[in-house]
């Protein structure tokens, strides 16, 4: 890893010393170092960014982390928006600034938790953390000469808060990488505004409160001091979205009024989606590696769903140039759920399995029948809350890079 914290120059030019020489004005001279210096930004990263895999012998992916960046940034390493202050107002602009990175290819973007000058508040930071859990690069950061903020500074209610808002992240990891390669790939933004999948939607035009994880999970963090509620706007006429915390089920196109306490972190899942998660509480990412994956399965108003599923080794450049990674199409139609190949030609083994099926809006069935590739079948284990019409398929047992199917009957 390497942290570009001063990747840039500072130029300090007084107008009163400034004067122009008849043929450059001082207007046209900063404009020329500004040229420079944005290109120096991207040539830093490179740089660095080469320098690790070269450190390496060129395996191993870098991770850079930088203040200062320009256009193709987004090739070399993650970006934090600068030194941003404990104040509730920071917290609220941090999600259209990394929205607005977003739409121009700088996807890794995300403001310093909990500010980086001054002192946040109790309630202040849990809300910063409640947040960054939900935003593509998530760190806690402060300056040297700020009081001491650790989670368990706080007092314990506030230290298992966070510790809740930072499990929420760590079960999306399979979420969050997928994007992060349709990203690799397509550059579509991994946060994204409401309008860009509901761009015939004008309501969605000036929102700036709320956003899209990928197209799937839609986010309104609770960014006001004090506050007893939230208004979310849920897009989308005949669309369905679950509140990820509750399963209940509430129609799209509206305004919905939230209350909110400080557990609050309102989370919505599209309706017509698969999310795979891990749900096993670990200390680390690395010890998350072959654990199991619940599948969640939002249902849409046609009863059908579909997602997608990435793995490799998270760690070389072995996928793309050995073609080692699983890329499966998940779908859910007529009361049948599948797990299909999109990479044939890829060749990557995982440990990791399906441990659960978690849908979302359908009903109760007879009998939940697995079907195997090779032919073999046999029946699961399953449970229905009629009352939110959640129904849990326990162990398939399947594993997560294999074909397979699950009928309803």
């Amino acid at each position: 890893m390497d942290w570009s914290g001063v990747d840039y120059c500072d130029v300090f030019i007084s107008c009163l010393d400034s004067h122009s020489d008849g043929i450059h004005s001082l207007r046209s001279i900063h404009c020329s170092c500004g040229f420079f210096l944005n290109d120096n930004f991207v040539y830093q990263q490179k740089a660095t960014a080469d320098g690790l895999i070269l450190r390496s012998g060129g395996v191993q992916r870098p991770f850079v982390l930088t203040r200062a960046f320009f256009a193709g940034s987004q090739r070399y390493g993650a970006v934090w928006t600068g030194d941003n202050a404990a104040e509730w107002g920071h917290l609220k602009i941090s999600i259209p600034m990394c929205l607005s990175l977003g739409l121009v290819g700088i996807s890794f973007c995300g403001a310093d938790v909990g500010g980086f000058f001054k002192h946040p508040s109790a309630e202040l930071l849990v809300r910063w953390y409640q947040a960054g859990a939900y935003q593509p690069f998530f760190r806690a950061h402060a300056h040297i000469d700020t009081p001491r903020r650790e989670p368990w500074l706080f007092g314990s209610e506030n230290t298992a808060l966070i510790r809740e808002s930072i499990r929420q992240r760590y079960a999306l990891l399979p979420y969050w990488y997928q994007l992060f390669y349709n990203t690799h790939r397509t550059g579509q933004p991994v946060m994204r505004p409401l309008w860009v999948e509901y761009p015939d939607d004008v309501a969605t035009f000036s929102i700036e409160d709320e956003y899209l994880i990928g197209k799937d999970l839609l986010v309104h963090p609770v960014t006001d001091e004090g506050a007893t509620g939230v208004t979310a706007y849920l897009p989308g006429k005949g669309e369905v979205w679950y509140d990820v915390h509750t399963f209940q089920k509430h129609d799209g196109d509206q305004s919905l009024y939230i209350p909110v306490t400080m557990s609050s972190i309102p989370v919505f899942q599209r309706g017509g989606s698969i999310i795979c998660r891990k749900d096993r509480v670990r200390r680390s990412s690395s010890c998350m590696e072959n654990d199991p994956y619940t599948l969640y399965v939002a249902l849409s108003s046609q009863g059908s769903a579909e997602g997608e599923l990435y793995i490799d080794d998270f760690h070389t450049f072995s996928f793309e140039e050995a073609k080692q990674f699983v890329h499966r199409h998940l779908s859910f139609s007529a009361n049948t759920l599948s797990s299909r190949n999109l990479a044939p030609d890829s060749q990557f083994s995982t440990a990791s399995w399906i441990e659960k099926i978690v849908i979302f809006g359908g009903s109760q069935p007879s009998s939940v029948t697995l079907k195997n590739a090779d032919g073999t079948e046999s029946a699961l284990e399953f449970e229905f809350d009629s009352t939110l019409a959640v129904l849990t398929l326990r162990k398939p047992g399947v594993n997560a890079a294999a074909d397979w199917t699950v009928v309803l009957r």
